[in-house]
């Protein structure tokens, strides 16, 4: 199972959509995944285990796994280059 942190400002709104995306994205690509939806600022916190980082908000941190900038998620705008970058992760 691939363990995914989907952050945003809140945890609340935009993370949701991206989280649903990768959901999706992951089922139709038979990845087993668990999505942890949480703020940005508790990512350092929850790094254990974890295969990739995908925030709705620029993140400059290095936090030592895979990022994903899922903003594409809520604009509309390069949705399958996004994607793309989420399974090359993933189904490594």
């Amino acid at each position: 199972m691939k363990k995914v942190i989907v952050a945003c400002g809140g945890a609340v709104a935009t993370s949701t959509v991206a989280a649903n995306a990768i959901r999706e994205l992951c089922a139709a690509h038979n990845i087993p995944v668990e999505i942890l939806q949480i703020r940005i600022n508790e990512i350092e916190n929850q790094l254990d285990g974890v295969d990739l980082i995908v925030t709705t908000m620029r993140v400059k941190k290095d936090f030592g796994k895979p990022y994903v900038n899922g903003m594409p998620f809520l604009s509309g705008v390069r949705v399958e280059e996004t994607e793309q970058k989420i399974l090359d992760v993933l189904q490594n």
